[in-house]
């Protein structure tokens, strides 16, 4: 089709040398029906396209991103997820179509904010919720290890956040729910308890009041509460946030209840024969979400799993299309689960920019997605843009401790992928620095240069609880080295190369051993710089992180 346009277009010229109006009017008819049929095909293809298009792979956030919460303003979306022991802490990400994420900033960013000295693994920020009234976004979550409840607010979901304000009610995983000019706060303590609260002091207004124990699944957490249809729906998980997880809804006329459990509970759960294979597992703590051209979605939490029966990657962030009919139950995607390919249609898809594989730190500031353990003394690291270097100065301080060691890196999103950096200087001493595969203090694969008798040596050693063992060491003569580390099913595997091109593998460790399952624990995989030791000072030259999926 498209020839012969081009057909029409290049006789055309010449037909108004060679002939009179009469065929000139032919070749106009000739032409506009082919340019007609054209945009046809266009169109046609178009809506194939667009019709591909339709669809989305699970999780839509991947990696150790946990206990997600949405709010819509127009037609942008905003989602945070739970930190624990990291900083800065509680992510936020944007979002057009609740499918393709954009990280833009954190809620926590200053220590003053977040406290982390000797937070024990796991501890820290526990689930947060993100919430928007009146021209302002609220976040509220709980520090469990230094002073529980309280929110924090911005114009600006990007940042910077206030100052907290604390709640006196216990218990975790808080929301804030605004009703007309009426706010309510609840958390998960015995039962789902819920209080009025003065919006601008964080006063407790009334005794607070237990509105729903659940369905009879262990621990009901993680509280959600919403008005439609003139019905208050209370959403909950249940089960504990393992293989027996779920998503639970009542309502009420009353916001005080009494609530009535749906008939059809869980609303989401893998526990159940129809899931029992699913690659995805542990699926609950949910937040619902009405979008800008009147569907209903879910976030929620799960994990991928392998090597047999666990999980590493900590619990990802994953969507669900919901149908939510006038005065009826909402519906899971149908049958109450989820799966990594979606086929089901979506708003219209907004791609985002990847980010890049390779980091080379020559930006002034280190990527959104890259993280301290614990509140970090910010003189131990260096970013000399123009050098394109990072600089870890060590301290006494080490990653086998709750302390705040000199510890930078990215969560691992991807089963199989691989991690490479370039160590172009260091200056050990006594201490060590390189790359550590970090699940917590206990339980991590280290690959890193030390020194012995003045001489450079290559270890990689395995920590897992009371085992601590140096699993492989080698000499190494020259500078700058480069470590790799590959993930798969079920080995780490781990590598070196002096020329930065012939990689020379070291050993394979077990990846279950770091699994969940093993260490126990809520968070995931952190691929991490680290540098141990007084007077330790190690030179990082670039970053590399690859999904080998792709």
């Amino acid at each position: 089709m498209l020839v012969e346009v081009l057909w029409v277009v290049k006789w055309r010229g010449k037909c108004r040398k060679r002939v009179g109006k009469t065929f000139e009017k032919h070749i106009d008819r000739r032409m506009k029906t082919s340019v007609f049929l054209f945009v046809m095909m266009l169109l046609a293809l178009t809506t194939v396209i667009n019709a591909q298009q339709q669809g989305y792979s699970n999780p839509v956030v991947a990696g150790f991103y946990p206990d997600p919460s949405v709010c819509r303003v127009g037609d942008d979306y905003y989602l945070v997820t739970s930190t624990f022991e990291y900083f800065p802490g509680v992510p936020v990400f944007h979002s057009k179509d609740l499918i393709h994420w954009t990280q833009i900033g954190h809620c926590l960013t200053r220590a003053s904010q977040l406290p982390l000295a000797n937070c024990a693994a796991s501890g820290g920020i526990y689930a947060p919720t993100i919430r928007y009234h009146k021209g302002l976004f609220y976040m509220t979550t709980t520090h469990v290890t230094g002073g529980g409840n309280f929110y924090v607010t911005a114009k600006d979901p990007a940042g910077e956040w206030s100052d907290p304000v604390y709640v006196k009610q216990g218990g975790i995983d808080p929301t804030i729910f605004f009703d007309g000019d009426k706010t309510y706060f609840l958390s998960t303590a015995d039962g789902i308890t819920m209080s009025e609260m003065d919006l601008s002091t964080g006063q407790l207004t009334g005794l607070p009041r237990v509105i729903w124990r659940g369905t009879g699944g262990r621990y009901p957490e993680g509280p959600h509460l919403y008005k439609k249809d003139g019905y208050y729906y209370l959403l909950i998980a249940e089960g504990g946030t393992e293989y027996g997880h779920k998503v639970t809804i009542a309502r009420s006329r009353s916001i005080w209840g009494p609530y009535e459990g749906n008939p059809a509970n869980p609303i989401l759960t893998h526990i159940n024969e129809n899931a029992q294979n699913n690659p995805i597992q542990g699926v609950g703590h949910a937040d619902l979400i009405e979008a800008h051209d009147g569907s209903w979605w879910m976030v929620h939490l799960g994990f991928r799993i392998q090597s047999g029966l666990h999980h590493l990657l900590g619990r990802e962030t994953f969507l669900a299309p919901v149908r939510w009919d006038v005065n009826a139950w909402p519906v899971v995607n149908g049958n109450g689960t989820n799966s990594l390919t979606m086929g089901c249609q979506t708003l219209p898809q907004v791609a985002v920019p990847l980010a890049p594989q390779r980091l080379d730190f020559t930006e002034p500031k280190l990527p959104l997605e890259w993280t301290y353990l614990r509140n970090p003394e910010m003189s131990s690291y260096q970013l000399m843009a123009q050098q394109g270097i990072l600089r870890l100065k060590g301290s006494a301080a080490t990653i086998d401790e709750t302390k705040s060691p000199t510890f930078v890196g990215r969560r691992q999103q991807h089963i199989r992928f691989a991690a490479t950096t370039l160590l172009k200087e260091w200056k050990i001493g006594k201490g060590r620095g390189g790359v550590t595969v970090y699940m917590n203090n206990t339980s991590h694969y280290d690959l890193y240069v030390t020194q012995k008798g003045g001489k450079s040596y290559l270890e990689v050693r395995c920590r897992l609880g009371n085992i601590d063992q140096i699993v492989k060491s080698v000499a190494v003569s020259r500078k700058p080295i480069a470590l790799k580390v590959e993930g798969s099913e079920g080995d780490y595997t781990f590598s070196y190369a002096q020329d930065e091109q012939s990689f020379v593998t070291l050993t394979k460790l077990d990846t279950k051993y770091l699994s969940s399952e093993t260490t126990g624990g809520f968070t995931g995989i952190f691929l991490a710089l680290f540098a141990e030791g007084e007077g330790a000072q190690l030179d990082v030259d670039a970053f590399t992180y690859t999904d080998l999926n792709k």
